[in-house]
């Protein structure tokens, strides 16, 4: 999997800023990459710091460039950009505070091109990463939320999931008047699609399954109506995608249980792309499939971006990070 994402980068020559550029487990990755020399690492941070952290723990980081927001000689054009992308929702002064933070000055770098990518998270939260995405990256068009997926890894089979990690559940956006503007299902056929074609740069061939307690009608109540909805609204965004749903998970996955249950299904009793109808469900059954099943999980890789930023663990070694750079990148 991974030969193939590093085949995207060496044809296509990207930059991925790290926001955390003192840290060890970001050091180590940034120095492994410039060795490899198939991406480029910026570093972000105190100058000073960062060389005497790599010093420290002696990591060759010579020739990566290092930035440090408080000496960043664009600064106050960034400052200006931002004040532009947050009218009427910030002022200069609190603009040019959030930049003198790593999250938002390292997002601002991917939105003035300076970068193409953006990896952080392992000092601070996930809300930290999504929120200066949000607020400066913004959603790509037609797009209606942010959410994620993993990517499941195991002897050479490759598994997607999603969403597992940003939305809690799903439901109506309404306007001022209380009229439904995008209804809960067609926020999920939305993290359906994006899940599916993020498989595919992972070389899936996307099977999708709605996943829920209920077979085709089995069942009633809780989220089935949703996984059934969304699997409709999921067609229709993207007919040129396998997609099926509602569907237990032993349906899904066993052709056995696909002969009984729901026969005749291109779907059913093959499905490699896994869409949950809430959190609970989607952060139980990816942890599952990893410590139970022994499968190596890659994420949460953001959906629904203009731009590739992802999220790190705050549990997370070198070599994660340095898997993660590789992913993120190629993601663009």
């Amino acid at each position: 999997m991974f030969n193939k994402l590093i085949d995207i980068l060496k044809a296509n020559p990207r930059k991925i800023v790290f926001t955390e550029g003192p840290d060890a487990r970001i050091l180590e990755a940034a120095s492994r990459l410039k060795k490899d020399g198939f991406l480029t690492p910026i570093l972000v941070g105190n100058v000073s710091e960062v060389k005497a952290a790599a010093k420290e723990y002696k990591f060759d980081i010579e020739g990566i460039e290092i930035i440090d927001p408080e000496t960043y000689p664009d600064f106050e054009n960034m400052v200006a950009k931002m004040v532009e992308l947050r009218k009427g929702k910030m002022t200069e002064e609190e603009c040019r505070t959030l930049l003198k933070k790593s999250n938002y000055f390292g997002t601002m770098l991917v939105k003035m091109g300076v970068a193409d990518a953006l990896l952080g998270g392992a000092t601070y939260s996930t809300a930290d990463t999504v929120r200066p995405a949000l607020q400066l990256v913004k959603t790509k068009p037609g797009a209606h939320l942010v959410s994620s997926c993993f990517i499941l890894s195991k002897e050479g089979q490759n598994l997607a999931m999603g969403d597992c990690a940003i939305n809690i559940d799903y439901q109506d956006t309404l306007d001022k008047d209380g009229n439904v503007v995008v209804t809960a299902a067609e926020k999920l056929a939305e993290v359906g699609v994006e899940t599916a074609r993020t498989a595919k740069i992972f070389g899936i061939d996307p099977k999708v399954a709605f996943l829920s307690f209920s077979t085709k009608g089995s069942g009633k109540g809780g989220t089935v109506e949703l996984s059934r909805n969304a699997t409709e609204k999921a067609k229709e965004l993207a007919p040129d995608l396998d997609i099926d749903g509602e569907l237990q998970f032993d349906a899904a996955v066993s052709p056995v249980v696909a002969q009984t249950k729901c026969k005749g299904s291109k779907v059913a009793g093959q499905a490699n792309t896994f869409i949950f109808p809430c959190i609970e469900a989607g952060n139980i059954g990816y942890k599952i499939a990893q410590r139970l099943g022994g499968y190596e999980a890659y994420g949460p890789i953001l959906l629904g971006l203009n731009a590739p930023i992802n999220d790190l663990s705050r549990g997370c070694n070198a070599e994660e990070v340095y898997k993660m750079a590789i992913i993120t990148a190629a993601l663009k």
